[in-house]
């Protein structure tokens, strides 16, 4: 590990993590880091710092460039504990720097540490920070996708530090979408981002839109995005604001995801038949067993389909715990411009796809009902059934999805 200029005298000191599998219940295949960068001005200031177990990491990055001792500011973006557990190393080390934080940040950061041992001051969106040949603007983002998040613009190197903004989970030797591509592709690139939006920011869509207008408003020019996690944007950092704008405008492909559980097989032998109706409607499908999948990527494909089938059998006259669980998940996430249905299969009584739109409707989402259940095993005469319900919940799709 060192240090990594990325623009002149400005350096990402962070943290790899090639291990972490799982990041607050979200499944994290491919890793991540924890970004946070180091400006060399008359003020030397550091944004943001890392998790905790990369407290250690972080120091010799910054050491491979100066000592430590001579920070005189430290920018605190965010107070989740993978940025700012290390804020104690950190200060142990230059107890006499400024901390410039939002005031909610204030309040949370007071919450693990005493902050009275510190210089704390409070900025708010509009406030400016000189050190040197450089100013730092302060842009809060409340809710995205924390209360005290903001992101710090830095106006000479039209460098915009995006905090958990336009990130991705993708531990890589490399920092940069260029190099990424390169040596990975820019589809990886992609669903790592639609990965991270929809199992993260899903719910802001709306405050998203609202402060992607505010950055265009301000005439801030960004040439490149250095999020805290993933890939740096440098090759061009307007298409990820596309395509952020793109996701909470609820763009999705015209797709259908099947995402279902079963017991003995019966609802999954109902899939099949669906797919193949749905496909010969002239429609993308995927096929998602939640107990096969991590929860994460169940998510992902719902949000990259216009329409979801939900597939539970009926366990004790409700739904199946897998299904109950993935759309307790979705309704945290709160998903827009979405079309879905329900299935299954039941034995001597039904009740779980009954429960399944009961919950699609509380989450919010278009709904197409009714349902398909089938008792027991799906007969010859219940797979043409199955076939043609996939059809015309594929014809539904299509005009729904007309309206985007």
């Amino acid at each position: 590990m060192k240090a990594i200029r990325i623009k002149e005298d400005i350096y990402w000191v962070g943290a790899i993590d090639w291990a972490v599998r799982d990041f607050h219940g979200y499944m994290t295949p491919r890793g991540t880091t924890y970004n946070n960068y180091l400006i060399m001005d008359d003020e030397i200031t550091l944004l943001d710092t890392v998790k905790y177990d990369f407290a250690e990491t972080t120091i010799k990055n910054i050491k491979s460039v100066v000592d430590p001792s001579k920070i005189k500011n430290l920018i605190i973006n965010h107070i989740e504990n993978d940025h700012a557990t290390s804020v104690g190393d950190i200060m142990q080390l230059t107890p006499d720097a400024t901390i410039y934080i939002t005031e909610k940040g204030r309040k949370g950061l007071e919450r693990f540490y005493d902050l009275a041992r510190w210089n704390i001051k409070t900025v708010k969106t509009g406030d400016t920070l000189k050190i040197g040949k450089r100013t730092l603007l302060f842009l809060e983002t409340p809710m995205l996708h924390w209360p005290d998040s903001m992101m710090t613009y830095i106006k000479e190197d039209k460098l915009l530090i995006s905090q958990d903004g336009f990130g991705q989970h993708i531990a890589s030797a490399v920092r940069f979408d260029d190099e990424f591509v390169t040596c990975q592709s820019m589809a990886e690139l992609d669903d790592a981002v639609v990965d991270y939006y929809a199992n993260i920011l899903m719910p802001f869509g709306q405050l998203i839109k609202a402060k992607i207008a505010e950055v265009q408003k301000l005439g801030l020019d960004i040439d490149m995005i250095a999020p805290d996690h993933g890939i740096i944007w440098r090759q061009n950092p307007n298409k990820v604001l596309q395509k952020y704008l793109d996701m909470a405008n609820g763009k999705a492909p015209l797709r259908v995801a099947i995402i279902y559980d079963t017991m003995w097989h019966s609802t999954e032998m109902m899939t099949s038949p669906m797919m193949q109706g749905i496909k010969d409607e002239g429609v993308e499908c995927t096929v998602i067993k939640l107990r096969a999948t991590p929860m994460s990527v169940a998510i992902k494909e719902f949000w990259n389909s216009r329409g979801c089938l939900i597939g539970t059998p009926t366990l004790n006259n409700i739904m199946y715990p897998t299904v109950a669980e993935f759309l307790t998940h979705l309704r945290g996430l709160r998903p827009k411009n979405r079309i879905a249905g329900a299935f299954g299969s039941y034995g001597w009584g039904g009740g779980g796809v009954k429960e399944a739109y009961e919950e699609l409707k509380r989450i919010g989402l278009e709904i197409v009902e009714p349902g398909l259940q089938i008792l027991y095993k799906p007969s010859l005469d219940d797979e043409t059934t199955c076939y043609d319900f996939g059809r015309a919940f594929a014809k539904q799709v299509k005009t729904y999805h007309e309206k985007f």
